[in-house]
Order: structure tokens, then C-alpha cells, then sequence
């Protein structure tokens, strides 16, 4: 069983930068960080295992953000760069498996990025 609580989202203004924690209560395979609009499919965004290899983005965001870890806080960060409207969204932490199946989920932390 992990739980895992996120925290670091708010409101920003177009281009602003903002850090997206996830701490952990224990330790799967891989870690990732998926986005939730209204009416919309979920979205993966970025994954890292705790090892810090594994890591893959998601094109819409590939140069703006980077995630990463911190083992021994056992927290995965996501910094996001360069934002932009298009990325406001419901950002929940997710804890997979070897095969990439996540068995668990936090509940969000909203970013809102204005025009």
C-alpha cells in the first residue's frame, strides 16, 4: 500500500515557472505525473523510476518540464517551465509497476495558468 500526497500547484501567469512535489509513504518501481482537465482524457505527463533512470515525457511537454527524485525524502518533483494556458489542469501523482500498471494515485494538486 502507498499513499501518496502532492502539493506545490496554484495560479501563474503565462511563462512562469512552478514545482510540483509528490511524497510517497513507500517505494514502487516507477513514479509519474499525470494531468486531469474537465471533459478530457487523462493525460500522462512525465515518469522516473528511484533509481532516477526511466525517464520519459510526453511531447506536449518535453522541454518545459523536468522530473525527478529525491530518495531520501522519498518525494518525485516536477518543474515545470514556460507555461502555458494549455497546461492548466488537475496534476496527480501516480505510483506503477515493472509493467507500468499504477496501483496508485494521490488526488491532485491544481495548476491554473493565465493568459
Amino acid at each position: 500500500q502507498v499513499q501518496l500526497v502532492e502539493s506545490g500547484g496554484g495560479l501563474v501567469q503565462a511563462g512562469d515557472s512552478l514545482r510540483l512535489s509528490c511524497a510517497a509513504s513507500g517505494r514502487t518501481y516507477v513514479m509519474a505525473w499525470f494531468r486531469q482537465v474537465p471533459g478530457k482524457e487523462r493525460e500522462f505527463v512525465a515518469r522516473i523510476n528511484w533509481s532516477g533512470g526511466a525517464v520519459r515525457y510526453t511531447d506536449i511537454v518535453k522541454g518545459r518540464f523536468t522530473i525527478s527524485i529525491d530518495n531520501a525524502k522519498n518525494t518525485v518533483y516536477l518543474q515545470m517551465s514556460s507555461l502555458k494556458p494549455e497546461d492548466t489542469a488537475v496534476y496527480v501523482c501516480a505510483a506503477g509497476n515493472y509493467y507500468g500498471v499504477h496501483d496508485y494515485w494521490g488526488q491532485g494538486t491544481q495548476v491554473t495558468v493565465s493568459s
